[in-house]
Parts: C-alpha cells; sequence; structure tokens
C-alpha cells in the first residue's frame, strides 16, 4: 500500500527530482545522473514506474494523445483534459446535470426502472465530475417525482 500511495502523490504531484547544492548558500540544483546515490535511484525508479503504469493501462488513442508526455503527472493531466476537459468544461458540465437533476421528472408512460436508470445515470455523472449529493437528498427527489398512484407508498416512507 505504501508503493501505491508514493506512486499516486508522483503522479499528483510530479516526479522527485534529485536536488544538489552548489555552495553552501547556493541554490538547488538537479544533480546529474552520476551524482545519484542509491535514494535518488530509487525515487527516480518510481517516477519511472508511475508513468509505466500510466502508459500500459490506456489504449492507442490514449497512447497518441499522451506520447509527448514526459512525465507522469503531464500524462495524467493530459488524460484527464481529454476525458473530463479543462476547469471550465467540467463546471460547465457540472451546472448542465445539476439543472438537468433539478428539473428531472419522469416521464408519461415510463416504467419506474427506466426512470431510475436516467436518474442514476445523472447522478453517477455528477460523482464523476465531483459533485457529490447525499442519498437522503437523493431519495427524497426521487420519491418527489413518483406519479401520484405511489402516493400512499411515498407517504409510508415520508
Amino acid at each position: 500500500m505504501g508503493e501505491d500511495s508514493e506512486l499516486w502523490d508522483i503522479i499528483c504531484g510530479g516526479p522527485h527530482v534529485p536536488m544538489k547544492k552548489l555552495e553552501e548558500i547556493g541554490p538547488l540544483v538537479p544533480k546529474g545522473r552520476r551524482e545519484y546515490n542509491d535514494i535518488d535511484r530509487k525515487a527516480v525508479e518510481k517516477n519511472y514506474r508511475a508513468e509505466k503504469i500510466l502508459m500500459c493501462s490506456i489504449g492507442p488513442d490514449e497512447y497518441n494523445r499522451v506520447s509527448a508526455c514526459d512525465t507522469a503527472k503531464e500524462i495524467w493531466e493530459a488524460l484527464q483534459t481529454a476525458h473530463e476537459g479543462t476547469t471550465q468544461v467540467k463546471q460547465s458540465k457540472i451546472d448542465m446535470l445539476t439543472t438537468e437533476y433539478e428539473l428531472f421528472r419522469i416521464k408519461d408512460d415510463e416504467f419506474i426502472q427506466d426512470m431510475h436508470t436516467r436518474f442514476t445515470s445523472i447522478i453517477k455523472e455528477l460523482h464523476s465530475l465531483g459533485d457529490v449529493i447525499l442519498r437522503n437528498k437523493l431519495v427524497r427527489k426521487i420519491l418527489s417525482v413518483l406519479p401520484g398512484y405511489w402516493e400512499s407508498k411515498v407517504n409510508a416512507i415520508t
């Protein structure tokens, strides 16, 4: 578990770059590969392992999108942008789905299962974009959109 956590930190935060001081009070600069010690080598190996895991888990279309990326973080960010969009696109999707959730109604002659499938699709998409709606709000929303002939069951539940 520890290694998985470290790899995830590399993917989200960027690669570990071994550094050294040129002078006692000087700034830090990256070490040359020949200056790496065992700890530096292991850290750099984790960078490569994180990249390898990401590259091995994508298909050819995604590979073409990220093949020019140099770090696991760059790969991850390119994949996020490709699948979720930029922050503005993501917020627009959240706004659109929130409106769809708020205006959600059962369609005439729609089966409960079909309505539930549509509802679940909206909720899962919102969740995947990081907008989580509490379970009790979801239940209340479903109960509020049920047709009139469900009234006795809705009253019993509430």
